[in-house]
């Protein structure tokens, strides 16, 4: 048998405008391998910066609170009220080293009033701070301020970078003086190691202050406006008072960055782009040599070609050997039908079995939704209950003394907080149902003193004192009297809760403005506690609660922020800036409606 010419030698030509015509995907390998080993590069950059970022913060947060602790020893209090006091001071200067030791701060040091350093941790040594004057440090007058001191800066006496945390020493509520601790972060920057990646810190004026990169350091990423040059040149934080630019070619490095609100920080990472070439140039040579063992194989596969036709041509004996290979592969083909079948079988056994599964899903999601209705009207009808017991305990005791009118007001008063019973159990019947009803005209301070009136016994015990900043002309909102009140009640039964737990005066504003969208803005503040970061988080999820169980379900927020939603309001929760929780209920404006109720307001 003779075979064709262009079988007899391989299509060399072809093979060639082949290879001419695969070339163009090595640019899709290209892209797809930057953008590969980019994602890979970031995420393990992205690792490390949260771990640096971590590792900063635990140095940081572990000396924070030092200052307020220490500021209570006996021997401080000591120097600092007569520095002349034989023996005061070397007792202080010996335990701030003891502390010092045991802390492993660099320094410990304490100030008086005028900001002159009358005690020492390194009182022994020759670059002792005794007598030097701080008060132009940051962190002196924000300690003689009463809050909490914090700065960055080398050392005027030891030249050392370090980061100040700073309290004032009371008596009673009179500042005598100030406890400085400084931290070394010469050795959280040792940590970093020489890697290929650059890491850097910078603080809020973007001057350099942590590198990897010795040559970066206290140099400016950004220009400095001339504020920011007479705040350096006034702090001292760097050992320049004009730091030079950083010079970097953006185009050379892939940074990441993550931005520390305690300190004002910002820490960068800075991989070279050579990182990311190297393996894309890998690729792409893999890629070509890949194209090349192709096109060779190509070649090899017709030369193949040829001798199998032949064979093919001169044995006959490869067509009886297909046969019984394709009475084999029956065979198998039927032995896997078989199984294929049972399988089947299998899987509806597994069908049934999941839809029994279901309906036991759907009979516990009964369960749970029965709980979570319990659950609230529980803790809705919570302050009403308390309100009739204390109406009926007055009651008695006007009786036996006698006093009638007063006591038929008390059991008038037992009246009304039973019809407002039977409207909070419609309300949240309705609220479980997902019942939407239009909100109506409801006069804003009626409410308010309502609720303030159901919780009137509470905040005598508890001392509260009210102070209302509120107008005189009625304000009209779009609300439903129950919901209104609801609301009203539960936020202001939270603020006394939280106000429980503080010591005296305790105290709680009220407050209205108008915004400038038009809606009309209701503040609820207090001098407790304050919220939390979690509790800010999850303050509005069902169930979450800081209070003990006797005390609190954790569901007034939750049910507030659904009522509030669905009047078209906004209920936003926050920390003052000077301690207390701020509590904002944003409402829609309404028209002036006298006598106006709406269909939830009856049973």
């Amino acid at each position: 048998m003779q075979l064709p010419s262009f079988l007899r030698r391989p299509r060399w030509r072809s093979l060639a405008l082949l290879a001419l015509l695969l070339a163009p995907l090595l640019w899709p390998l290209q892209q797809l391998a930057e953008r590969y080993y980019l994602g890979e590069l970031l995420q393990q950059n992205r690792q490390t910066l949260d771990l640096y970022v971590a590792n900063l913060l635990g140095t940081l947060r572990r000396y924070e609170v030092l200052p307020q602790i220490l500021g209570d020893l006996p021997a401080l209090h000591n120097v600092l009220r007569d520095p002349q006091q034989p023996g005061a001071a070397d007792e202080a200067n010996r335990l701030l080293k003891k502390i010092l030791e045991r802390t492993g701060a660099d320094s410990l040091y304490l100030l008086d009033a005028s900001g002159r350093t009358l005690a020492t941790s390194n009182w022994d040594q020759p670059d002792s701070f005794i007598g030097r004057n701080f008060a132009f440090r940051p962190y002196f007058s924000e300690a003689m301020a009463g809050r909490q001191g914090q700065f960055f800066g080398l050392g005027t006496t030891s030249g050392k970078r370090g980061y100040y945390f700073a309290a004032a020493v009371r008596d009673g509520g009179e500042p005598l003086g100030v406890l400085v601790i400084k931290v070394d972060l010469d050795r959280t920057e040792q940590l970093w190691g020489n890697t290929p990646e650059r890491l850097l810190t910078t603080d809020k004026h973007g001057v350099v202050i942590l590198t990897s990169h010795a040559d970066w350091r206290f140099r400016a990423t950004r220009p400095l406006e001339a504020g920011e040059l007479a705040e350096i040149a006034a702090n001292l934080p760097y050992p320049t008072r004009a730091p030079q630019p950083l010079q970097l070619n953006p185009g050379d490095w892939l940074v990441q960055q993550q931005h520390i609100e305690e300190t004002g920080w910002t820490v960068q990472i800075l991989a070279p782009r050579t990182l990311l070439e190297r393996p894309v140039r890998a690729v792409l040579v893999s890629g070509s040599a890949g194209l090349l063992v192709l096109m060779l194989l190509l070649g090899l596969l017709l030369q193949r070609r040829r001798h199998y036709l032949e064979r093919i041509a001169l044995d006959s004996r490869t067509r009886q050997e297909l046969e019984r290979r394709v009475q084999e592969r029956t065979q198998d083909l039927e032995d896997l039908n078989q199984r294929l079948k049972q399988e089947v079988l299998e899987r509806e056994q597994a069908q049934q079995e999941l839809v029994r599964a279901q309906d036991d899903l759907v009979q516990a999601g009964k369960l749970s939704a029965l709980g979570t209705m319990s659950a609230s009207i529980s803790h809705e009808l919570s302050q009403p209950l308390a309100a009739i017991r204390s109406y009926a305990d007055n009651a008695g005791v006007l009786l036996d003394h006698e006093r009638y009118p007063e006591a038929r007001d008390n059991l008038q008063q037992i009246s009304q907080l039973t019809k407002r019973m039977a409207l909070i159990i419609a309300h949240l019947k309705a609220f479980a149902r997902r019942d939407r009803q239009a909100p109506e005209s409801v006069a804003l301070q009626p409410a308010l003193e309502d609720a303030l009136a159901l919780l009137a016994n509470r905040r005598r015990s508890l001392e509260v004192a009210l102070v209302r900043d509120l107008p005189d002309a009625t304000l009209w909102v779009q609300a439903g009297e129950t919901r209104l009140r609801q609301v009203l009640g539960n936020l202001l039964a939270n603020a006394l809760d939280s106000l429980a737990d503080r010591a005296p005066p305790r105290r709680l504003w009220l407050s209205t403005q108008n915004l400038d969208d038009g809606r009309i803005s209701l503040s609820l503040r207090d001098n407790g506690p304050g919220f939390s970061a979690e509790a800010l988080e999850r303050a509005r999820e069902p169930f979450y609660t800081t209070k003990t169980t006797a005390r609190g379900l954790g569901l007034g927020l939750a049910i507030c922020d659904s009522l509030v939603n669905a009047l078209g309001g906004e209920l936003l929760l926050a920390n003052q800036p000077g301690g207390g929780a701020l509590v904002t209920l944003n409402l829609q404006p309404a028209t002036s409606a006298v006598g106006a109720q709406t269909v939830e307001d009856y049973p």
